[in-house]
């Protein structure tokens, strides 16, 4: 089991910065990765995985449990992430407001849905059932949008407040995707930040975004380019408010050096900093 660690700001962990990772020594960092790359029995990358876990706390952000679909979250991937948790004991372990499969398909890419009662109550029983079969409790994460959704019956905040008590998990929230959604639908990005529960936040993702190709105002969660200063912004207004939380630089795609990430990772280590010393000068 790995020793207690106290989490700052993290990277998500890339193949080919395994050696850096390994030996870097930054305090409060940590990594995340996805689960479904490291479910397998054996073999280098695993033993990567669990080495660079006896230095750093790891985190498993999970994206093929489709936690909104009709049916229940597949049994044989719940065995499989329970095994890989059991073995590496990650800090944090979230997933997506979103589904993926459907009928017995599988789809590459995280799908909205009508927040209705059915919905809830459905999406609140898979929680319950992942939560339960893992022996923890996960975080959920704030959706990107794209485009307006008829037949919502909650707000997405009343909806992630109400999964979070019906099941104590908790939430992650994902400022980029806050930014984006706000621009692609037209709603204040500021607003949603400062109402969105403070106490049920367990992780912070930050990350890059890109235009659509063929639409200019429609920004996309690429995950491929440097955080941008509206993000900063939006990040260092909720720090203000919440105070130091786990916080994720994502880059999936377009991969820098190692030591361009950590100064990003740097970057919001400095915000955390800022925002606990600010909170420990009002309390004193």
């Amino acid at each position: 089991m790995n020793k207690p660690f106290q989490m700052g700001a993290g990277l998500g962990l890339k193949p080919n910065h395994y050696e850096d990772a390994l030996e870097c020594t930054v305090e409060g960092l940590w990594f995340e990765v996805h689960p479904e790359n490291y479910m397998v029995g054996g073999g280098p990358r695993l033993a990567w995985l669990e080495a660079i876990g006896e230095r750093h706390p790891l985190s498993l952000h999970g994206v093929s449990l489709s936690l909104a679909a009709d049916c229940p979250p597949d049994e044989e991937h719940l065995k499989r992430l329970k095994m890989l948790a059991d073995r590496v004991q990650p800090a944090l372990i979230s997933e997506h407001l979103a589904w993926s499969t459907w009928r017995g398909k599988y789809h590459p890419d995280l799908l909205p849905f009508p927040r209705t009662g059915e919905a809830l109550q459905r999406i609140a029983g898979n929680i319950q059932r992942t939560q339960d079969i893992l022996g923890r409790r996960i975080a959920i994460e704030n959706p990107t949008h794209y485009l307006h959704f008829d037949g919502h019956d909650y707000s997405e905040l009343d909806f992630l407040t109400e999964l979070s008590r019906r099941t104590g998990c908790g939430l992650l929230l994902d400022v980029n995707n806050v930014h984006i959604s706000a621009h692609n639908l037209g709603f204040d990005a500021c607003t949603y930040l400062d109402a969105f529960p403070a106490k049920a936040i367990m992780e912070i993702h930050l990350a890059g975004f890109a235009e659509d190709p063929g639409n200019s105002t429609l920004l996309i969660d690429t995950h491929d380019a440097p955080i941008a200063e509206d993000v900063w912004s939006l990040y260092r207004r909720l720090i203000e408010r919440i105070g130091l939380r786990p916080t994720l630089i994502e880059r999936d795609d377009h991969i820098p050096d190692f030591d361009v990430l950590l100064a990003e990772r740097n970057r919001a280590q400095t915000v955390l900093n800022l925002g606990q010393n600010q909170r420990l000068q009002v309390a004193i």
